[in-house]
């Protein structure tokens, strides 16, 4: 099978949209607090499920030119993108100086596993 986009750039691409899924599963019942917990459960593996599909083929996909550890680094960066502006537009909670210094740190971890 022959994928229109480049074993680089296409796991990238599905890793963005499965955490925009995952974040909206594990944090999008934050603004239906009024929604009994089990049918928020049942919601959110609905969500997740979604979720998998898009993940697990960026992964088979991207383990092509990249390492497990460089598809983890690029999916956790990825999350916390995805989650700074699902908090910020959705859940309306501002991130402070302390959010982005955390997040740069971990950044600066994931130029790490790159590099070399």
């Amino acid at each position: 099978m022959t994928l229109p986009l480049s074993p680089t750039l296409l796991p990238i691409l599905l890793l963005i949209a499965s955490n925009v899924f995952m974040t909206i599963a594990w944090y999008g019942h934050l603004k239906y607090k009024s929604v009994a917990l089990p049918l928020v459960i049942l919601a959110s593996w609905g969500i997740a499920f979604i979720e998998y599909c898009l993940a697990v083929p960026a992964n088979r996909i991207g383990h092509e030119v990249y390492s497990a550890a460089e598809l983890k680094t690029i999916q956790e960066v990825i999350t916390l993108v995805v989650f700074a502006g699902f908090s910020v537009f959705v859940l309306k909670e501002p991130l402070s100086w302390n959010h982005a210094a955390g997040f740069l740190l971990i950044a600066l971890g994931a130029g790490l596993v790159f590099r070399g």
